[in-house]
């Protein structure tokens, strides 16, 4: 039920034929979960709060940085250095008191993912990298849950929902039914590498916004099998159209057991993770503190760094790892290492590719873990 003031604060929802009190209910009885609070979960969040969903849960270990104010715009320069998911919350709480809003400081993996979304009836996927996009879908359809899903890219920017059944109970297409298997990490360069234009999160972040709303309030026709696609530059709309396939990947995993032992960085490397020597965050701690670490190799952009950098690291952005091979050690052990670990993957490839490097070891899941 709806109190006297939530009717007054949806009241212009309310007044819509389509919505009415029953449509607003629907809403207020919904649980979101929004995997992001960067530039696609910022304007989906604030929209989604102003229109009085009732729950909404927030997954996100990312700390803000000076970098993201550009299209980030729940936060500002005091945010500086606060988790996104913590700052998000309580900022939105402030927004809409009659909602409950959950904040998760932690990564989402196929280990947490499936206990995680069977607390909600939505998963909004808002994150920028392909190894996540699998994981979340996978634990979307083993879950019955429906995604929305959005990305952007310079000046373009993609909206689709997955895994959505009908009201005839028919279920749609999956992400890898448009995309069974990843690019590799030269067709899919992150922001932080290529840029992208400070409004297109707010176009695509609220499109996705409208998914959500008719799905929760069941109106309209749900973009399951299509996929718009938006041109900022050419101020365009675009679809393309796509149908289930039964078995869009023989790799795909489709039960609780195979998903939780699915290597998703594995997969969306091109089976190359063998390429890769890697260690896991309570590996580097110990070399790092028995002094076998020759050199850190930070790839982040400077915007992204502490206000000092450790004993024996450089910064070298990937957009400048080629030109700066010449200042990494060829001997001794060399860790390179980014928030996540995929920009350090790509520096990795690059430089053992062209400059014969064998000593380089990519820190598994990036430098964040040690802030979770």
């Amino acid at each position: 039920m709806l109190s006297d003031q939530e009717k007054a604060i949806y009241s212009r929802h309310i007044v819509l034929p389509e919505i009415g009190i029953k449509g607003q209910e629907a809403l207020k009885n919904s649980k979101v979960l929004v995997i992001g609070a960067g530039g696609l979960g910022c304007p989906l969040l604030l929209y989604l709060t102003s229109c009085g969903i009732g729950k909404i849960g927030i997954i996100d270990f990312d700390k803000i940085s000076i970098s993201n104010l550009h299209r980030q715009v729940l936060y500002n320069f005091e945010d500086i250095g606060k988790h996104k998911s913590q700052v998000a919350q309580k900022k939105l709480s402030v927004q809409n008191p009659y909602i409950k809003i959950e904040a998760y400081n932690f990564q989402l993996t196929n280990k947490n993912a499936l206990e995680l979304f069977s607390s909600y009836d939505i998963i909004i996927d808002g994150t920028d990298n392909f190894s996540t996009r699998y994981l979340v879908n996978d634990a979307s359809e083993i879950s019955g849950k429906p995604l929305v899903s959005g990305s952007i890219f310079k000046f373009e920017g993609q909206v689709s929902v997955f895994n959505y059944r009908n009201q005839d109970g028919l279920l749609g297409p999956s992400y890898r039914c448009l995309f069974p298997m990843p690019p590799s990490s030269e067709e899919s360069p992150s922001c932080s590498e290529v840029g992208v234009l400070g409004v297109l999160p707010g176009i695509i972040g609220t499109l996705m916004a409208n998914e959500v709303i008719k799905i929760a309030a069941g109106l309209g026709q749900i973009l399951s099998g299509k996929m718009l696609l938006f041109n900022s530059l050419k101020m365009n709309f675009n679809f393309i159209e796509f149908e289930r396939e039964l078995h869009p990947s023989i790799l795909a995993p489709n039960t609780k057991e195979s998903f939780e032992k699915f290597e998703y960085e594995y997969f969306c490397n091109g089976g190359s993770q063998s390429e890769f020597k890697e260690l896991s965050i309570e590996e580097f701690q110990k070399l790092l503190y028995e002094g076998k670490i020759q050199q850190l190799i930070d790839v982040r952009e400077p915007e992204e760094l502490p206000h000092f950098l450790p004993k024996n690291c450089i910064n070298v952005p990937l957009s400048y790892v080629e030109a700066s091979f010449n200042q990494i050690h060829k001997d001794g052990l060399v860790v390179v290492f980014c928030n996540s670990g995929i920009r350090s993957k790509k520096a990795i490839a690059l430089l053992s590719k062209e400059f014969a490097f064998q000593n380089l070891y990519n820190l598994k899941g990036g430098i964040m873990q040690l802030v979770k």
